[in-house]
């Protein structure tokens, strides 16, 4: 019977032993801490300059972070390579 119940017991779908491609892990941490960085400061500038710190710019720029956070963040992760190979490309050097 306890054998029964202990086969019926969820399977966790990420086991914290498992090994995840390490360059694999660097590409999807760096684009989110990019992204994070990036859009936090480009939208809180551009969001100045249109409505200027105005009484609802709280809520403006969050939206506008927001937003360029769902689309930035996956430009960053698939254009990222690209752009290290054309600058690699650029100055003659081979890829890291």
């Amino acid at each position: 019977m306890i054998a029964a119940a202990a086969s019926l017991a969820p399977v966790p779908a990420f086991k914290p032993g498992h090994n995840v491609n390490p360059q694999k892990k660097f590409h999807l941490v760096f684009s989110l801490l990019m992204g994070l960085m990036m859009i936090f400061l480009m939208t809180f500038v551009i969001t100045a300059v249109n409505v200027g710190f105005s009484a609802n710019f709280l809520q403006t720029w969050a939206k506008a972070f927001v937003v360029a956070y769902i689309v930035g963040v996956p430009v960053i992760f698939f254009l990222a390579p690209l752009a290290r190979k054309l600058t690699a490309r650029a100055l003659k050097m081979p890829m890291p």
